[in-house]
């Protein structure tokens, strides 16, 4: 986990640091107003908060300062702060790509169910797709730059009830983190319900759902191991990645410079943490949730963790192959579907077709 005091303490030493701090002086004096992803969660409270309010001001020596703040304290879903930005309304803001695929379709491609099964996969995919999705966000949103791109850890399934593998979804009612996931889960022939994740503990509680899909540790931070049994750890809600993007008018006010600066610091200091993060946020959310292994963070749960089997895998990639990678590209363009084979495909051996 990188803290606050890990990230600040990074300005002090290293050779990016010592470049970052000559080159400050070059640096425009700016303000950028930030919008985060869901306050409580341990992405926006270690990484995103320290990064965007107390390491950026300090690495450009003062010139660019800050205001920061998350969706959910703004009274926001998560899904609507894209178009806020094409629109002028925010500067610089992180939401699940899931979230705003209605805007976006293209985005749906990043983060499909079971796609990516493990961390370094899930980075090699959103690597591969990144030209893609900037192409996307600046045809989407009103020429908005894309910053970042970083993951979650591991969306998978909690169940205030007996399952022993993947097909034991079937006839349940299950909260989805997305469109892929809800056409995933009715492809297993559960029932993909839509619900905010502020509402989720309730709903497992009163039996309004069976199931809810989110990451170990993000379940874990807002107890949902207090209202759920099993845990089936595979990534069935794929990573729930997370996308920063800037206002295209905003980006364009920067000198070339000071976006140069931006950008490399964004990656080494922002999205190089969380994505070395992503494996061990994974394990100790696990470890938490069932009390197996080490856990760090508070009482740990007593859930069952659910091992996946060879078939669980073999269905997963019948139903992306048969179901939702056709029905994602009958949403999007040709030119999408064809750079989606080029680039996830090339990667994960799938294939989308109309």
């Amino acid at each position: 986990m990188m803290t606050t005091k890990r990230l600040v303490s990074a300005v002090a030493a290293g050779m990016l640091v010592a470049a970052s701090q000559a080159s400050a002086q070059e640096l425009d004096e700016t303000s950028i107003a930030y919008v985060g992803s869901w306050s409580s969660l341990s992405l926006y409270q270690n990484f995103e908060r320290p990064f965007w309010e107390r390491y950026l001001p300090e690495a450009s020596e003062g010139r660019i300062t800050t205001n920061v703040t998350t969706f959910d304290q703004m009274g926001l879903g998560g899904g609507e702060v894209y178009r806020l930005m094409g629109r002028d309304v925010i500067e610089v803001t992180s939401t699940v790509a899931d979230y705003a695929v209605q805007d976006a379709p293209e985005l749906e491609g990043l983060d499909m169910p079971m796609i990516a099964p493990d961390v370094e996969t899930a980075r090699k995919v959103a690597e591969a797709y990144r030209p893609v999705l900037a192409d996307a966000f600046a045809a989407r949103f009103d020429g908005a730059k894309l910053l970042a791109v970083v993951p979650y850890p591991s969306q998978m399934v909690f169940c205030n009830t007996e399952i022993t593998g993947l097909g034991d979804l079937a006839g349940k009612k299950v909260r989805a983190s997305g469109r892929a996931t809800a056409e995933f889960l009715e492809a297993l022939g559960a029932e993909g319900i839509t619900l905010n994740f502020s509402e989720v503990p309730g709903a497992l509680q009163r039996g309004v759902i069976d199931c809810a899909v989110t990451g170990s540790l993000s379940g874990y931070s807002s107890g949902w191991y207090e209202v759920s049994t099993h845990l089936y750890p595979l990534p069935v809600g794929g990573w729930d990645h997370v996308v920063t993007a800037m206002n295209g008018g905003k980006w364009a006010s920067l000198s070339a410079s000071t976006q140069e600066w931006l950008m490399a610091e964004i990656k080494e200091n922002y999205e190089e943490p969380v994505w070395a993060s992503a494996v061990e946020e994974t394990r100790e959310g696990i470890a938490c949730l069932t009390g197996e292994g080490e856990c760090t963070r508070g009482d740990s749960g007593g859930m069952v963790l659910v091992e996946a089997t060879d078939q669980d895998f073999a269905d997963a990639t019948r139903h992306l192959e048969e179901t939702l990678l056709p029905n994602w590209a009958a949403r999007v363009d040709q030119e999408w579907v064809d750079r989606w084979n080029e680039t996830i495909g090339s990667v994960t051996g799938l294939t989308a077709s109309k």
